[in-house]
């Protein structure tokens, strides 16, 4: 269900934010169905947690802002799920960990490649090799999320401060956003020189908008720019 509404998400060009969420009380995602891999042969394993990176990849990739609205327990491919989003919110009591040496296994859907480049190598390595699990507030102490906040009654604070998030991306230019993600994005992969070359490339695919003449025209009348994704 993920990968085809991430398919869909690829070439809408109305869409300009996406919220990564679960509806499901006090769980973001709580990793694989043990009892489920259990019954698996080692053959249907190998596939199904490629099927799951190539998923988590496509988020990824997604052209446009991600966040990952954390209101419950985020272990294993869960939190995987989380790492792939540009931003991750969650409230305080929140678990998240990469649990899988504790099965004599190892994150297999993007964790031991975002892990470290989000929180650092070492840090990373700790986590992983001891497969702890931390709450909202450690998470945002050691930069595995952006923003913490406190559950509220209807459990859904994460989703909401997420949503604030979102509405701060709405005004900007569509395009713009979509090229910084790809410069931020490829830049972080390679050496600073090559990084300014990704940056010189992206900016100038922003230079014949309409939208950036927009974004003059709107500054010198001193109204709200009227963005059209042009």
């Amino acid at each position: 269900m993920i990968s085809k509404v991430l398919e869909a998400l690829k070439s809408d060009k109305k869409v300009r934010t996406v919220i990564c969420r679960s509806e499901v009380p006090g769980v973001f995602c709580a990793g694989a169905d043990l009892k489920e891999r259990a019954k698996m042969h080692s053959s249907e394993v190998s596939s199904f947690v490629s099927k799951a990176r190539a998923t988590i990849n496509d988020l990824a990739n997604l052209p446009v802002p991600t966040i990952a609205a954390i209101d419950g327990i985020a272990l294993g491919g869960g939190l995987e799920l989380a790492l792939a989003c540009d931003i991750r919110v969650a409230v305080t009591s929140a678990k998240m960990g990469l649990v899988e040496t504790k099965l004599a296994i190892i994150p297999g859907a993007g964790g031991t490649q975002r892990l470290p480049r989000t929180i650092g190598v070492s840090l990373a390595k700790e986590l992983i090799f001891s497969a702890r699990v931390v709450d909202g507030d450690e998470a945002k102490s050691i930069g595995l999320i952006s923003h913490v906040v406190e559950q509220n009654e209807e459990g859904d604070a994460a989703y909401r401060r997420a949503l604030v998030l979102a509405r701060e991306f709405l005004p900007q230019g569509p395009v713009a956003m979509r090229v910084a993600k790809l410069a931020i994005n490829q830049g972080m992969e390679v050496d600073m020189l090559t990084g300014l070359a990704i940056e010189e490339a992206c900016y100038a695919q922003t230079i014949p908008t309409k939208d950036r003449i927009e974004g003059l025209l709107a500054f010198k009348e001193k109204r709200p720019p009227r963005y059209k994704g042009e």
